[in-house]
């Protein structure tokens, strides 16, 4: 049994970290959790057996038995608590992104390697009994030699996300925005399904500077927008193979699929619908190039050995991961390595946006 610390008690939290670690409570659990705000961190404490609740992290850090940290800390906090976790002898799996530059983020890739502690990052995608089937998939070849993406996550954004109990304003600032929210999961995606991307391109901009809030608690509220609502990203992997993003808080609703991946013999599409859920279907295409034509989609298509019972959250697989990488079960998939590249990415479409050239990546994983 592998013990947690719960580092951050917000949304993201309760929606979806305390249920996928749940999941694999005969696994690992959590013992200690942290938060400014005493009574989040008590209603989370509360959700574990005999789990202890922490206002002061050094205390947190100090809680007796502890193996790893699960650090859901705001996006400016990930580089020094993930640090701090570090030099206390924990593992650490971090939400996205790993750090706010690629500068900080390789300290911390070298500082876990120094210190001989595993450092993962979301977000969880190519852990997901989804993608860990797709890649299988790809890499046999059964849709003949992939070339090309296309993907989306456009939508308002959380001011317009009724449910959420967070604070939407912090992403819509110029250092948060769709591409490190959201884009994020499909540039994980693609690149764990391709490879690691050579050069990005792309054009972005404020398309909608004022936002009413529609959270019930919050009426009334407007935001104000620092960060490109509207970015269009292109990837080029090298030996003519590319993607293309959409990435967007301008977008009032869309039926364009969350990802589709092309190759010579076939494509996948994701349904935007059904994205979050980790074992959720796919359609096929199959070519046929002889004179029967007997091609054709194939819809709703799971991937082998579903689980029964209610659909787990695409974000639950990151937690899960930890604990069977902290037990010996699996090898890592949500490398910090991964997480950098796709740092790079975002950091250098923004750039590219910005100076209107195409801008060579140095990141690999």
């Amino acid at each position: 049994m592998k013990n947690l610390a719960l580092l951050g008690c917000g949304d993201v939290a309760f929606r979806t970290y305390i249920p996928g670690i749940q999941a694999v409570a005969d696994k690992g659990t959590v013992t200690a959790t942290f938060d400014p705000i005493a009574e989040r961190a008590e209603r989370a404490a509360a959700m574990f057996p005999n789990a202890t609740a922490y206002t002061s992290y050094e205390a947190m850090l100090a809680h007796p038995g502890l193996d790893g940290v699960v650090n859901l800390t705001p996006a400016p906090l990930h580089r020094d608590t993930t640090s701090r976790a570090l030099d206390a002898g924990l593992h650490v799996f971090s939400e996205k992104p790993i750090a706010a530059t690629i500068e900080d983020g390789r300290a911390l890739i070298a500082q876990a390697e120094r210190l001989g502690k595993l450092l993962l990052c979301a977000p969880a995608v190519m852990a997901t009994g989804r993608f860990r089937w797709l890649k299988h998939v790809l890499t046999d070849g059964r849709l003949g030699r992939p070339h090309l993406a296309t993907a989306q996550m456009a939508n308002m954004g959380p001011a317009g996300w009724r449910a959420y109990t967070g604070d939407p304003a912090v992403f819509y600032t110029k250092d948060v925005g769709p591409m490190l929210d959201t884009a994020v999961y499909v540039l994980h995606a693609t690149t764990g399904l391709i490879g690691p991307a050579k050069r990005v391109q792309a054009f972005g901009g404020i398309s909608i500077p004022e936002r009413k809030v529609l959270i019930e608690r919050l009426a009334g509220n407007t935001i104000s927008v620092g960060a490109n609502d509207v970015m269009l990203i292109q990837l080029d992997f090298g030996e003519n193979r590319f993607a293309q993003i959409l990435s967007s808080f301008a977008v009032p609703n869309s039926r364009n699929s969350a990802l589709e991946v092309h190759g010579s013999d076939g494509t996948i599409s994701i349904p935007a619908p059904a994205w979050y859920d980790s074992w959720g279907p796919v359609d096929v295409y199959r070519r046929d190039d002889t004179l029967l034509g007997l091609d054709g989609w194939v819809q709703n298509v799971f991937p082998p050995n579903r689980p029964e019972g209610p659909w787990l959250h695409l974000i639950g697989a990151g937690p899960a991961h930890f604990v069977a990488c902290l037990s010996g079960e699996e090898q890592p998939i949500l490398t910090a390595e991964h997480a950098l590249h796709v740092l790079e990415i975002i950091l250098s479409a923004t750039r590219s946006a910005n100076e209107g050239c195409a801008i060579e990546l140095e990141t690999g994983f």
